[in-house]
């Protein structure tokens, strides 16, 4: 697989968010860019500051996966998360270290970095946030 998440190019440039949950805050209103923007894309703001999203979260839904996209196959089936975190950013991630029986909406939940996938072509893994309940 050429491009991509997994290209070197990619993983470089989402390196700060994919394994520290880093970024930039618009000053003005507040939202959360995961990306080096110039303007703020939601109020179009030129005071975008380096800040990290918190480590912990709420479960809002989650789903299990059976059919995964290209590239994830081997990871199927595998629970797929919606998680508001403590400052009110929502982000979907995979949710690991648990069953689906053990998840309940509203449970706090932490972001820990994990394997994604590996790339056979270039032999390149990647790693990135995951969610897993607090122990």
């Amino acid at each position: 697989m050429t491009g991509g998440l997994l290209s070197p190019p990619s993983v470089w440039r989402l390196k700060p968010f994919i394994y520290r949950l880093e970024g930039l805050r618009c000053d003005s209103c507040g939202h959360f860019h995961p990306l080096n923007y110039f303007v703020c894309r939601k109020c179009g703001s030129k005071k975008l500051v380096r800040d990290r999203l918190p480590e912990r979260g709420r479960l809002v839904h989650f789903t299990v996966v059976t059919q995964a996209q290209h590239g994830f196959e081997h990871a199927a089936p595998f629970i797929a998360g919606l998680v508001q975190m403590d400052d009110g950013t929502y982000l979907l991630g995979q949710m690991t270290d648990c069953d689906p029986e053990n998840l309940t909406p509203g449970m706090v939940v932490e972001a820990v970095v994990r394997r994604l996938r590996a790339n056979d072509d270039s032999s390149l893994i990647a790693y990135g946030i995951k969610f897993r309940p607090v122990i």
